[in-house]
């Protein structure tokens, strides 16, 4: 990807814990859908290798409910797609009962807590242009 912009959008009334966990999560679902955003190996100066990250900046974004889905609702609207974490995923311990408690409930009634999208700068810019970046 070239022109590209990875983003994380995280609800802002979750607790700082949750919001790390949550951002965690998000940003593994990118860089396993999309190699291509990935940088070479780091090595330091002694000779030890660490692992690769993405070769972009991560931009995290926050916004209360309404706005969190607003956004959702638009990268969906705009074909992008999307890593979600949604509540149910703070009652969950594992990958399994993780995506089984997003495959019971249907999109327009996911509690979205998050989600993390990368794609044409552009696009995603227009999905999430309500949102002000975390902090």
């Amino acid at each position: 990807m070239e022109d590209v912009k990875i983003a994380v959008v995280v609800r802002e009334d979750l607790a700082t814990w949750q919001k790390l966990n949550v951002t965690a999560f998000l940003a593994s679902g990118i860089g396993t859908s999309y190699p291509d955003v990935i940088g070479e190996p780091y090595e330091d100066a002694s000779g030890v290798g660490y692992h690769p990250m993405f070769g972009h900046p991560v931009l995290v974004f926050a916004g209360d409910a309404a706005a969190v889905r607003r956004a959702f609702d638009r990268a969906r609207a705009r074909g992008l797609r999307l890593a979600v974490y949604t509540d149910d995923l703070f009652a969950t311990g594992n990958d399994v009962d993780n995506r089984a408690a997003v495959a019971k409930v249907v999109t327009e009634d996911l509690v979205v807590a998050g989600f993390a999208v990368a794609g044409d700068r552009r696009t995603v810019d227009k999905a999430l242009d309500k949102l002000k970046l975390s902090g």
